[in-house]
């Protein structure tokens, strides 16, 4: 799959950051351009991961509602109901973190059917938050074969908390988490006969039997602002369980919730 022309404008800063254990944190930087065209592919792409545009007109038929207005009312976290912000804000950063495992990294990211499945618009999803697959040969297992386990908070408001830090946290529950959260992707592909894909994540429930590499990441998503008020030096990985394989990610960017927003009525005006 080609990569949406949005990646182009997430960079390598080159900055890197010490935590208070020692550890390094990448710092990337995310400057949208004023490029119609583009804006316009990112509103699609974004728009996929609630409902595939050929799923729309049944979807919305019955209800009364015009594509549009389906999208903000019943698909989409609501633009001022709480807590519709804060999920908005949470699903730009998960799904910018997926884009970011997917076409900088070149990890498979499976990840639509986390929103595309969500019954309530108002509540987030359960599990892990993203999840990467890489395999080393093209046919057949190998103990390299990755698999990448992903947190990710976001900070595009004023906020006191690091949360970089509460990523980190997060993270540290997804041993618990992790085969619980294959299982659901395994049981969605399934129910959407996508034989070869469930093979794929199948391979990474028997780590006994079918060793493979775990990584695990952890990211904020914040606002300059937020991003100059944080102090990611005081962000501690002590007592996780795969620290020697986490990944420590910061994404900053200006004015990120107005982009959020704009991004939500772009993909839902046109639809």
């Amino acid at each position: 799959m080609a990569a949406p022309p949005h990646i182009a404008w997430l960079k390598d800063t080159g900055e890197r950051r010490q935590t208070a254990c020692g550890r390094e944190i990448e710092i990337w930087e995310l400057s949208p351009e004023d490029d119609a065209a583009a804006l316009s592919a990112w509103a699609a792409h974004f728009r996929y991961h609630y409902c595939a545009d050929a799923d729309l007109a049944a979807l919305a038929a019955g209800t009364g509602k015009s594509h549009a207005e389906f999208l903000k009312t019943i698909l989409f976290p609501d633009e001022k109901t709480a807590p519709g912000p804060s999920l908005r804000s949470g699903d730009f950063g998960e799904i910018l973190v997926a884009d970011f495992i997917e076409f900088i990294l070149g990890y498979w990211c499976p990840r639509e059917l986390r929103y595309q499945d969500r019954w309530n618009r108002q509540d987030s999803t359960k599990g892990c938050d993203i999840i990467g697959i890489k395999y080393v040969l093209p046919q057949g297992d190998h103990a390299n074969d990755e698999l990448f386990v992903f947190e990710s908070k976001s900070g595009l408001s004023p906020t006191d908390r690091n949360r970089l830090q509460d990523a980190v946290t997060d993270s540290m529950k997804d041993h618990l988490r992790e085969a619980m959260t294959l299982n659901a992707m395994k049981q969605r592909l399934l129910v959407r006969g996508e034989a070869d894909q469930v093979g794929w994540v199948q391979r990474f429930q028997n780590e006994s039997e079918r060793p493979f590499r775990r990584i695990n990441g952890a990211a904020a998503v914040l606002d300059i602002d937020v991003f100059a008020t944080t102090d990611l030096e005081a962000t501690d990985t002590t007592g996780h369980q795969n620290a020697d394989n986490l990944r420590l990610l910061v994404i900053r960017g200006p004015s990120l919730m107005k982009l959020v927003h704009a991004l939500y009525e772009r993909a839902a005006n046109e639809a």
